[in-house]
């Protein structure tokens, strides 16, 4: 497999595989990261988390694809017919011992909102914004399993948590990414890989997007995957435009106060096109604070859901108040829940699941940067910031956790 030249005249491309260090886990400050690798090329990083040790089990993530509410699909592999099989969850627990010891992956997405162990690794990926963080997938494959050769559309980082893998990429230039017309999954017709590791618990690979990339269990095995959430430009422009048309005053509308005679009236001529654009100009999020809201709103949804499920009724804000202050309790963020926020022209905003709370950018921060909402934090907080956090409450982004006169 190919490293790669150094090229005469020219300097040598950044390493491809690199041994992370005690303060450096990428191999190098995550600055270096940012320029030389990411959304530019893969890169492995050996021992990027010494000694790691899954905070999983193969029987709980298949005990967790069970689960009515979690994303989980099966994939098996024919080799003799080179066939694929795709079923989605939830499974019956019987139907695990069925499956046999080879060519077969079970991926479960969102296991970090599942398993608070699982959560517990997002920190290590600070240096990147959180709401840019998809999920962590976790895929239990056994011997010879895979999902075959495929690309994503996002960056990712593999996490080698148990077992080996063996991973292989195409790090070419322009690599042929037509896919099968035979499988239900988008498998390319062709792949030339142009690096061939092996990984091993701690090891972790990082792939832009659009690079080919196949992954095979060299044994039973556990991978996580921290992917990125991107949303496509088709996304982006729906919900924009949606959000346009919402807002759009209907008073605004296409006129034509200098108009002229026109030399043809069945022509659309270059002035009327103008107006349009005019038209369309006036509609358009001129204001940064209405752009930064829409977009603050779109990226903390989850999914096509807008509002994380309450559990139960909440106590009234009188009670978590007095239970803060006794320090009886916490607010604990639901797991579903996204949180971001952005300082705006009048203060703050504070977006959860597809919604805005104005408030004091310091409320803003420090509300998105926390897990729980103690009384020492609660504290901190202007009447605004606790007048959200009710209300956050209130729609299931809080689950109060203690117990007296908020039990």
């Amino acid at each position: 497999m190919s490293r790669g030249k150094r090229t005469s005249g020219r300097s040598a491309a950044p390493p491809v595989e690199v041994e992370a260090g005690r303060d450096l886990p990428l191999g190098m400050p995550p600055a270096r990261f940012l320029r030389d690798y990411w959304q530019k090329r893969p890169l492995l990083v050996r021992a990027a988390f010494p000694g790691f040790v899954s905070p999983i089990e193969p029987e709980d993530l298949a005990g967790l694809a069970c689960e009515e509410l979690a994303l989980s699909r099966l994939i098996q592999h024919d080799r003799a017919r080179d066939a694929w099989r795709v079923r989605t969850g939830p499974f019956p627990e019987e139907l695990f011992p069925t499956l046999g010891d080879r060519d077969w992956t079970l991926l479960v997405q969102d296991v970090d909102k599942w398993d608070a162990d699982v959560a517990a690794l997002l920190p290590r990926f600070d240096f990147i914004p959180r709401w840019r963080i998809d999920d962590i997938m976790v895929s239990f494959a056994a011997t010879g399993g895979s999902v075959g050769a495929h690309v994503d559309q996002y960056d990712v980082f593999l996490l080698q948590a148990k077992g080996h893998r063996r991973w292989l990429i195409d790090a070419g230039s322009n690599p042929p990414l037509g896919f099968r017309e035979d499988v239900e999954l988008k498998l390319l017709r062709e792949f030339t890989p142009t690096h061939d590791w092996v990984l091993a618990p701690g090891d972790m690979l990082y792939l832009p997007p659009g690079v080919p990339h196949h992954g095979i269990a060299e044994d039973p095995c556990l991978t996580f995957s921290v992917g990125m959430r991107a949303p496509s430009a088709a996304e982006l422009m729906t919900d924009y435009i949606d959000t346009l048309a919402a807002e759009a005053d209907e008073a605004v509308r296409y006129a034509d106060p200098d108009l002229a005679p026109p030399r043809d009236p069945n022509e659309i001529d270059a002035a009327a096109m103008a107006r349009v654009v005019e038209a369309l100009n006036v509609l358009r999020f001129r204001d940064p604070d209405r752009l930064g809201d829409w977009f603050g709103r779109f990226i903390t949804r989850y999914r096509s859901v807008d509002v994380a499920a309450g559990d139960g009724e909440p106590p009234s804000r009188i009670e978590v108040e007095w239970s803060l202050e006794r320090g009886d309790g916490v607010l604990q963020r639901h797991p579903f829940a996204r949180m971001a926020w952005r300082r705006a022209a009048d203060g703050g905003r504070l977006y959860v699941s597809g919604h805005e709370y104005p408030m004091p950018a310091a409320d803003a921060r420090r509300i998105a940067g926390a897990d729980r909402i103690d009384a020492a934090l609660y504290a901190t907080l202007s009447p605004a910031g606790r007048d959200a956090v009710h209300e956050l409450l209130l729609a299931g982004s809080y689950q109060w956790m203690g117990g007296g006169a908020a039990e």
